[in-house]
Parts: structure tokens; sequence; C-alpha cells
């Protein structure tokens, strides 16, 4: 059995992503960071449909904590898979603020750099060697870092999310040596709970964003987990180093 790597899977996209990657009978090992009952609920899902998941504590702004990650990684795969490698990662984890350029704290600025750029660079160095050959790496990134989202007030994220779409190309030329596929998705407006659930506090402006939208409503997590899954899957064996906007047609 294939084994996946899905952080940030506690809720939203990463919830999403998970289920919808076990559900194509790949195992997998999901992490949460604050939100440890949402870890076991995906987990729960997973195995109410027949998969196998295990749910792992990580905050991927603590970089100093990867190698201990990694080791729990590698017995998790032992007991669980019988393996020592996995195939898939899905590096998903982050944190959305808005902050009007004039406003942003270095402290912000510094916390979106650890989160959502320096996170996934060192975690995937730390998980390579782990990685076999011909799997493949999603990023989540953002179509606030392009021009079909801009919108005022996500200067600092979207620039860690520009940032991850440009690292995301070169880990794809360095992988290619061993066969391992690189690509991302940048999804636009998504019904989770980013921002501290934003959604549920301002439910007006979902209208607003919908309007704004080519497809006439806001995306919802599995409108991008089965993008990320996708991407995983040999159907996208000839696809890499792209960055595909999951979106409705934001802003078209």
């Amino acid at each position: 059995m294939k084994v996946a790597i899905v952080t940030g899977a506690s809720s939203g996209i990463g919830q999403s992503a998970a289920i919808q990657i076990a559900k194509r009978g790949v195992g997998v090992v999901l992490t949460f960071s604050g939100n440890r009952q949402g870890g076991l609920d995906t987990v729960a899902a997973i195995e109410k449909e027949g998969g196998t998941a295990v749910a792992l504590p990580l905050d991927v702004g603590e970089s100093g904590s990867f190698p201990a990650f990694r080791t729990s990684v590698v017995d998790v795969l032992r007991d669980t898979w019988g393996r020592d490698s996995f195939d898939h990662l899905v590096n998903n984890a982050g944190f959305g603020q808005m902050a009007m350029f004039e406003d942003t704290t270095e402290e912000l600025f510094d916390r979106f750099t650890r989160v959502l750029l320096k996170g996934p660079y060192f975690l995937t160095q730390t998980l390579l060697p782990l990685m076999a050959d011909g799997g493949a790496v999603v990023n989540t990134t953002s179509n606030s870092a392009m021009a079909s989202g801009l919108e005022p007030g996500y200067s600092a994220y979207a620039s860690m999310k520009g940032g991850l779409i440009v690292l995301t190309r070169y880990m794809a030329k360095e992988f290619s040596a061993r066969g391992i596929r690189v690509n991302a998705v940048a999804p636009g407006s998504t019904r989770t709970r980013i921002s501290d659930d934003a959604f549920e506090r301002f439910p007006e402006v979902i209208p607003a964003l919908a309007a704004k939208t080519a497809l006439g409503r806001v995306g919802e997590p599995d409108d991008i987990g089965t993008v990320i899954a996708s991407l995983l899957s040999e159907e996208s064996r000839w696809i890499t180093a792209q960055n595909i906007e999951v979106s409705g047609g934001y802003n078209l």
C-alpha cells in the first residue's frame, strides 16, 4: 500500500485531502497542531470508509521539532504499514490573517515566514530521504499570490505563498532525478477555518466573494482536496512543476 503524509489535516482542505487520498487506497499519516480532536475525526472518517490513517502532532512553524517528527514517522511506517518509506507529501498546514501593509508587524511577518515558507522547505528536506522514488509532493499555495487573486490586506501572506510557488518549481527540478513530481494547488476563497473561522464569524462576506467568482459560489474543502488527491495519483503522472489555481474562476 502506498502511504501519504498530509500536514494540517484536522480540518478544511487538509482534512478533505487526507480523506480523498485514502479513498484512492492510500494509507495516510496526517498531522494536527492545536486541533487534536480534528485530527482524530479525520482518522475516524478514513477508517469508516475502510482506510488506514494515523494522526501525529506537528507544528510546522517549529522547524526544530522536525527531526523528532521524522522519527515518529519512521515508527508509524514500520508499525502500521511494515514499510521504511512513504510515497507522497502534502504540505498543507498553515494559517491566514488579513493585515494591511502599513499595519503588518514584524512578528506577524516572521510567523508567516516560519509557517508558510520555512516550514514546508525544511520539513520536505527532513522527510525527503524517507520518500520513495517515483512519489509526488503537493504544496498548498494561494491564488492571493497570483494576479487573479490580488486583494488588499494580504501582502505578507501572499508573499510567502508566492515564495512557495517558486519553491515548488525548484523542488520539481531537483527531485526529478528521482522521478518525484512536485506541484502546487492555489485555492481561492474556500469555506474553511482559516483566519479564526472567519467564514463563521463574518458570513456576510460570502455573497460578495461568490459574486466575484465565475461559478457563483465560494469553494468548499472537497473542491480542493480532490485536486490534491488527483495530483498525487498515477493519472497525473505527466504533470510536474505546476501551480494550479482552484478557485472557480475568481475575478474571471
